[in-house]
């Protein structure tokens, strides 16, 4: 069963999202609190997630990031990591006075870039009883250095600075494109396969996306570093996704990060690249999320 709801952040913001509960609910259930990634909006396959770990008798909420889709937030289309962490910790706060939750038993998914946020919120609140990282972002700053060209470099931070000055005098945030089909052109995801799996799925599934960023959201992503907390996770276990074949959110980096994770912990590994965790390779990443919060999260 799948219904709409609504929330408040600390500072006030509403953010709106669907909370799914098992059919045959005979009590409070645990709960996995769930956001996407970059720019990605809930219609983009989270209810696939979701749905499956319903099936399991799992609860799960699911929100639009502030700024995004059906959440309130402003400036439009801004991306900023550590409010949406923030996000994430109210999220799980707004879960728990559910009576449909058992408070107790919270789990987090994330993916891409909110795969990287799972990590910092499982690191530093304890409420979180289980983790599940899919695709994670590690690095913001070793990332971008594999996305962006090297003589590109000095031609965004000119961008940046150019923003900085502008936005202190007032004007609007300058805006990027998320993905562009020449990856040679600026945008905040340069590679083929963001654009084909961003413009298709926005066609078919998820209308409220909309392919910009503000400019000061790629800055922030180049200061962002999630990877930093993984060591600090245990003793809640953690599982992470990994697609073998993703240059978007490098595997190497990931399976390295994985490497300083503390115990419990556990490796998936996907044949397929960054997105095929969503369509092609979605019953390998969503089967092994949903086995173990299982395993973490439902009593007995």
């Amino acid at each position: 069963m799948r219904k709409d709801i609504e929330f408040k952040t600390q500072d006030g913001v509403i953010l709106r999202g669907w909370h799914y509960l098992p059919d045959g609910r005979t009590g409070p259930c645990p709960t996995v609190v769930m956001a996407h990634g970059y720019s990605a909006v809930k219609e983009m396959y989270l209810d696939r997630f979701a749905e499956t770990f319903a099936a399991a008798g799992l609860a799960a909420i699911v929100f639009d990031n502030r700024n995004f889709g059906a959440s309130d937030g402003t400036p439009r289309q801004e991306i900023d990591p550590h409010q949406q962490i923030s996000d994430y910790r109210d999220a799980i706060t707004f879960a728990q006075t559910l009576p449909e939750t058992d408070a107790s038993r919270i789990g987090i998914w994330g993916s891409s870039y909110s795969g990287g946020h799972v990590l910092v919120v499982g690191a530093i609140d304890r409420r979180v009883k289980c983790v599940v990282s899919q695709v994670p972002l590690i690095s913001g700053h070793a990332n971008g250095q594999r996305l962006i060209r090297a003589d590109f470099f000095a031609g965004y931070r000119g961008m940046f600075d150019a923003d900085r000055r502008a936005r202190y005098a007032g004007e609007p945030p300058a805006m990027v494109p998320v993905v562009a089909e020449n990856p040679l052109d600026p945008a905040a995801l340069p590679t083929p396969d963001s654009w084909t799996w961003f413009t298709e799925t926005g066609k078919s599934r998820a209308p409220s996306w909309k392919n910009e960023v503000t400019l000061r959201s790629v800055e922030m992503f180049l200061e962002y570093e999630p990877g930093a907390h993984i060591a600090h996770i245990s003793p809640t276990p953690l599982l992470m996704v990994v697609a073998l074949t993703d240059h978007l959110t490098v595997a190497d980096q990931a399976l390295a990060a994985y490497e300083r994770a503390l115990h419990p912990k556990k490796l998936v590994t996907l044949k397929g690249g960054h997105f095929d965790a969503y369509i092609k390779d979605f019953g390998d990443a969503a089967a092994p999320a949903r086995d173990w919060f299982v395993e973490h999260l439902l009593p007995g």
